[in-house]
């Protein structure tokens, strides 16, 4: 049986992927152009790198369509599934790079309207991943998937496996490491106008 398109569009994750369990490729399509392009952001930044976080992306997609046809109905969310797969494999990324030379993560494309404002973003831009990438690894995770994926502290809770607390601490060391580590490049990134 095929699932027309807007059963499609309307159907929720859980049920697109036990869907796409049964075959029906629709399913597939769908979730994945729901799910796909969270698990990029959130792979682009914890590694920084564009390509890598591409790689992160397909793997991450690739093991939930191996999950599709044991998937157990009720038991997680699937979003919260999928950011703890893409958080898993950035971290093992991130540990096998430690070991090897990391090239310069190349300047993502900005949309800014004017040259100057463009620069400054892209000063900013490089000045906040520069300090993310110098956050412990546990931190770093917390504060992307809080305050640049806006997920809740309960479902970072059950991404990370911790309690909502250490979520809570983990957040607020992070934020704390990085404004410390960028208090004195407040006039060099043009917040003193701000």
């Amino acid at each position: 049986m095929v699932m027309a398109k807007d059963v499609v569009e309307a159907a929720s994750d859980e049920a697109l992927l036990v869907a796409y369990g049964r075959g029906e490729r629709a399913a597939a399509q769908a979730l994945t152009a729901r799910l796909a392009p969270m698990a990029l952001r959130v792979a682009a930044r914890m590694l920084g790198d564009p390509a890598e976080a591409e790689d992160v992306t397909q793997e991450a997609m690739l093991r939930l369509w191996r999950a599709a046809p044991g998937w157990r109905t009720g038991e997680a969310r699937i979003s919260t599934w999928l950011y703890r797969v893409v958080s898993n494999l950035c971290i093992d990324r991130l540990r096998k790079a430690r070991a090897q030379a990391l090239d310069a993560v190349p300047e993502p494309a900005d949309g800014a309207p004017g040259a100057e404002a463009r620069m400054q973003q892209a000063a900013r831009t490089r000045a906040l991943e520069a300090a993310l990438m110098r956050l412990p690894e546990r931190q770093r995770q917390a504060v992307v998937l809080r305050h640049l994926e806006g997920l809740s502290n309960p479902e970072i809770a059950d991404v990370m496996e911790i309690g909502t607390e250490a979520v809570e601490s983990l957040t607020a060391r992070g934020k704390r490491a990085l404004a410390a580590d960028l208090a004195g490049r407040r006039s060099e990134l043009g917040y003193d106008d701000d």
